[in-house]
């Protein structure tokens, strides 16, 4: 009884802050229901849902987010490991270099948004004036659907890879050294070092920033407000945009609410897959 009133302010907490909101969410999502117009909430059961899941615009936010965190994710974790790998030796100024890497972490989303849209403008941008000093054209990077993915990708890895380099070092810096120094006894090669033992070690970690860069990239929504403001046309809406619009521009509430579910339905759903992965990897190793 004792244990239960020490942490009953915390789960009270939780329970205001996390369980509430969702559960809201959830009752409000069968509802044909307006935050303009609070009093007249009519039920409508699953078709929100069915709505939403038969509108071929919302699978095209699908798709244009499933390209996103593929192309993030990817890129976020070569380049971190290659990073982390080299941060982890001892050389002169790395402590230096380790904390300028560090700082565009540190920035807000939208600050790095509207930074990537001055540095990408099709006239005067930095991007722009490098592509042309080398003989290329112009390219209307936020203009087209195509260029503007990537540029939405280059920014979102310029923030986020020092997060991976962050938890990659941490982890090839645990591994203890008298492992690799009998491999290099028994003529390992560096390649085959790294892969068998330097990766399998490290893999839990990696995989915890794995999952934790698969779920912020599903709900990323602040990036793109700075950076394309959805567009060309509604073209580079990710589904957290589709969702913040459909409630705080058009007042669907309960459409929101129902999209807001789905989302929340597919992190979970990734997040278990990878977390069933991860416990196989930690019994493993």
């Amino acid at each position: 009884m004792m244990i239960f009133g020490f942490l009953s302010p915390t789960l009270a907490i939780l329970i205001f802050m996390v369980a509430y909101p969702i559960f809201s969410l959830i009752y409000y999502s069968f509802f044909n229901f307006s935050a303009l117009r609070q009093g007249t909430m009519k039920p409508v059961g699953f078709n929100n849902y069915k709505f939403l899941l038969s509108d071929p615009d919302l699978w095209d936010r699908f798709i244009f987010t499933g390209k996103f965190v593929f192309i993030c994710v990817t890129l976020q974790m070569l380049i971190g490991i290659f990073v982390g790998y080299q941060m982890q030796k001892n050389f002169r100024g790395r402590d230096v270099i380790f904390t300028m890497l560090m700082m565009p972490m540190m920035l807000s989303p939208v600050v790095v948004g509207f930074l990537w849209r001055y540095m990408l403008n099709s006239e005067w941008g930095v991007i722009n004036f490098l592509v042309s000093s080398v003989g290329f054209s112009k390219v209307d990077w936020l203009g087209q659907t195509s260029p503007a993915l990537w540029a939405a990708a280059a920014a979102d890895t310029w923030m986020w890879t020092p997060f991976i380099v962050l938890l990659a070092t941490a982890a090839f810096r645990g591994i203890p050294e008298t492992i690799y120094e009998a491999a290099e006894v028994d003529g390992a090669s560096p390649a085959y070092r790294f892969f068998r033992i330097t990766l399998p070690m490290s893999a839990p970690v990696l995989f915890i920033a794995l999952i934790l860069r698969l779920i912020d990239s599903f709900k990323q929504y602040d990036l793109f407000v700075a950076l394309t403001g959805g567009g060309p046309g509604s073209s580079t809406e990710t589904v957290s945009f589709s969702v913040a619009k459909t409630a705080f521009s058009y007042f669907y509430t309960g459409e929101a609410s129902a999209l807001a579910v789905i989302l929340l339905v597919i992190i979970i759903g990734l997040s278990m897959i990878l977390v069933r992965h991860l416990t196989k990897m930690g019994e493993k190793y």
